[in-house]
């Protein structure tokens, strides 16, 4: 039995029989004026944090979910896109598909403005996805893609990449693990299904995201997720996953190469009331400014005693330089 077969026969009986255990989310859930969301959803969010961003979601924005879980995060993006299939969602494991239109009628009967219309369920595949090209604006995941093996994973990226329209954004959480994993460990059919024995370093999750054309990254949020301990687990020693909320946007490739914010800000404190680096930063006297981490190694490179350049705080919120 594949990998494949195995994650999908896991959220078939997670589906059948909701399994609160089976994934920690690390975000409080979305609070928000006239939502409401069953107790069944919250029991089925099988994800690792939250891909929902009210600053993502203007103007009833047409989007992709893929992974539905329990619907969940469906209804809080159907929050912001009230529309009749305002909002796709994806999945392999019909199990999964027919729990979410049963948790969707709960949520009607909870929610005056929700309608079940405004979600269309289709079964399909995050490798070959049942969207047209370039037709959605919001496209996401939540502890998805670390099941994939490079291959798969390449090529699910690139699904996402190929329906989104220009600017468009791909919001995701994933686990990542900086250490080493042993083979059997990585090799574990039925931890890559509980998205862990695949996760990837941050510096490799993200050159994944901008080879695949994503020309600006925002890396929104990294926190702690689990451990993976000898007492439970095939491992010699304690390996370490964070969670990590990343936003890859369909920007134009910079020539220079793509523009990753992790959450580092430069400040200006120089005897002029601004500083301007004659290529589009202007920095003004002792106000932070958001700054990928290109344009940080520029301006470190000018080597100047009146410019700050903070460390990565691995936290982004927007209002950046590019």
């Amino acid at each position: 039995m594949s990998y494949l077969e195995t994650t999908k026969n896991v959220y078939k009986e997670a589906a059948l029989t909701p399994d609160v255990g089976l994934c920690c989310t690390t975000n409080p859930i979305w609070e928000l004026p006239g939502l409401k969301i069953p107790k069944i959803m919250q029991e089925m969010n099988y994800g690792c944090g939250s891909t929902v961003h009210p600053r993502d979601l203007v103007n009833n924005p047409k989007i992709l979910y893929v992974g539905v879980g329990g619907g969940m995060e469906l209804l809080q993006f159907s929050y912001f896109s009230r529309q009749k299939n305002g909002v796709i969602g994806v999945d392999v494991v019909d199990e999964m598909l027919e729990a979410s239109r049963k948790n969707f009628k709960e949520a009607e009967t909870q929610n005056s403005w929700f309608k079940s219309e405004f979600v269309d369920l289709k079964n399909g595949d995050a490798l070959r996805l049942p969207v047209e090209d370039n037709s959605i604006d919001v496209a996401a995941q939540n502890c998805l893609f670390n099941i994939f093996k490079t291959e798969e994973l390449q090529k699910a990226i690139a699904e996402m990449y190929r329906v989104l329209k220009p600017h468009g954004r791909l919001v995701m959480s994933d686990p990542t693990c900086e250490q080493s994993m042993s083979d059997e460990l990585r090799n574990d059919e039925q931890l890559r299904a509980l998205c862990l024995s695949g996760s990837l370093p941050i510096k490799d999750y993200v050159k994944m995201l901008t080879d695949a054309g994503f020309g600006t990254i925002e890396i929104r949020a990294r926190k702690p997720y689990r451990i993976l301990d000898p007492n439970h687990y095939n491992t010699n020693e304690l390996i370490y996953i964070e969670s990590i909320e990343v936003a890859a946007i369909k920007d134009p490739m910079p020539e220079d190469g793509p523009c990753i914010f992790t959450g580092k800000t430069a400040i200006y404190y120089g005897k002029e009331d601004y500083f301007d680096d004659k290529k589009g930063h202007i920095l003004l006297q002792n106000q932070p400014l958001a700054i990928c981490d290109k344009t940080a190694n520029a301006l470190k490179n000018l080597n100047r005693d009146d410019i700050f350049i903070s460390e990565s705080t691995w936290h982004y919120d927007g209002g950046g330089c590019c």
